[in-house]
């Protein structure tokens, strides 16, 4: 449940990017998009969904708000959106644990 919020949020946020927005609130989107992705990654780890857990890390090191990737205001726009629509999908999809035996 935790997760579904945490996906909803993080989607709303980045869809608010869109707008005329102060620099703080980019600088909170980004802080917020590091830990809700960080937190994803590692229940996605912790349920064994390796391949989730590994996107979400990377999406957590492309928001972090240390080192920050210039990518200019109108592909940001692009990636916000992109993601954005990415985790609603997600809230519909639940992926299987593959229980296959490596022989």
């Amino acid at each position: 449940m935790i997760n579904k919020a945490i996906k909803i949020i993080l989607a709303i946020l980045f869809f608010l990017c869109l707008l005329d927005m102060p620099y703080g609130y980019y600088q909170l989107v980004r802080f917020a998009a590091l830990v809700g992705f960080a937190f994803l990654s590692y229940k996605y780890y912790e349920s064994g969904n390796k391949s989730m857990s590994f996107a979400f890390a990377v999406l957590a090191i492309l928001f972090q708000p240390v080192f920050k990737i210039a990518l200019g205001r109108s592909l940001w726009n692009i990636v916000d959106v992109v993601i954005g629509i990415l985790l609603i999908i997600s809230l519909f999809y639940n992926p299987k644990i593959s229980t296959k035996n490596n022989v």
